[in-house]
């Protein structure tokens, strides 16, 4: 059986760059607030016209290809993890198969919100380790700037989010002793309603534009029960990345670099105090990049490899919570 090894890794964000500043012409905000509450100073939002889910995805992925030392012609397999994908069908996947003039391989998209990019991850993982691919590649991308209610009434969730995509190659390895060693996948569905967006929805009768006419447009918005997921998201991102030490007999002190799913600043910090990582050992961007969903490990995860913040023979976890509830982690000997 082979393991599963990280060999490039990539990511795209868009030029512009969306200040608190901007958001306080737009809604009863301030720059104190949101940092306080959130962490996040600035953020990217797509160019429309320029900038598409896949695309981004595409950029992403030639950027990690490039740091593996491959071609787009050696990917066997493509995962791509979205909540905004171009299209309700067809997939991104596929999309970016064909921006990469690949042969016809397969294409998985996956529908795991912020999740999204460790449950693709594991999918792929399981695909090499039983030999049925080498070469793989997982994005997540994302553009949610378009989708939120920029006014007062949505700045609990308008402040937090960004656009951006991020990309990993994975290679099958016989070294028994690199690569992905676990990965840990939950939900909980009945609190799915909690972080949501309801429209447009299949289960009505009448076509979205016409409930849209009629006065449904309050539901397209993204809905968070914000003091509810914070409360699941720091219990749950603690006991996750505790499953992958334990099920590899490590200690949190053994990391020596944590990447968390960049929800919130103030989730990532809570998580690192429990555990007792120092500053060093966790990398947080949301700072500049907002939350960018799935993107936002990936997009982390390059920023620290290159940077030098991982290097061979090191000890990463990474972890994610989000709407689904879902939460996840992946536990990596680089």
């Amino acid at each position: 059986m082979y393991n599963t090894q990280i060999i490039g890794t990539g990511h795209y964000v868009p030029d512009r760059v969306v200040t608190n500043s901007e958001l306080e012409e737009m809604m009863d905000t301030t720059d104190e607030w949101i940092v306080e509450r959130t962490g996040v100073q600035e953020r990217r939002w797509f160019e429309a016209g320029k900038d598409t889910v896949s695309n981004m995805g595409t950029k992403a992925a030639l950027s990690a290809l490039e740091n593996a030392g491959l071609e787009a012609k050696d990917v066997d397999f493509i995962v791509f993890a979205t909540l905004s994908p171009e299209y309700y069908f067809p997939g991104c996947g596929v999309l970016v198969q064909d921006q990469l003039n690949i042969g016809t391989i397969g294409a998985l998209d996956v529908r795991n919100q912020c999740s999204g990019f460790i449950y693709g991850l594991s999918v792929a993982d399981q695909y090499i380790k039983t030999g049925m691919y080498k070469t793989i590649l997982v994005i997540g991308s994302e553009i949610q700037s378009n989708i939120m209610d920029k006014s007062s009434n949505g700045r609990a969730m308008a402040v937090i989010f960004g656009d951006g995509a991020g990309a990993v190659v994975l290679q099958a390895t016989e070294d028994p002793g690199k690569g992905i060693l676990s990965t840990h996948l939950h939900s909980q569905g009945k609190h799915a309603m909690e972080l949501t967006v309801k429209e447009p929805s299949t289960i009505h009768k009448d076509q979205i534009i016409k409930r849209l006419i009629d006065g449904a447009e309050a539901d397209i918005y993204p809905y968070m029960n914000g003091k509810f997921i914070f409360k699941h998201a720091i219990e749950r991102f603690s006991e996750v990345i505790n499953e992958a030490l334990d099920k590899n007999h490590y200690k949190p002190s053994d990391l020596d670099m944590l990447i968390p799913h960049q929800a919130n600043l103030r989730i990532s910090q809570f998580t690192q105090r429990s555990l007792g990582l120092t500053d060093d050992k966790v990398w947080n961007n949301i700072q500049k990049y907002g939350n960018t969903t799935s993107a936002s490990i990936p997009i982390a995860l390059n920023e620290a490899h290159r940077a030098g913040k991982i290097n061979d023979g090191d000890l990463v976890c990474l972890a994610a919570f989000g709407s689904g509830l879902t939460w996840a982690s992946a536990l990596i000997r680089w």
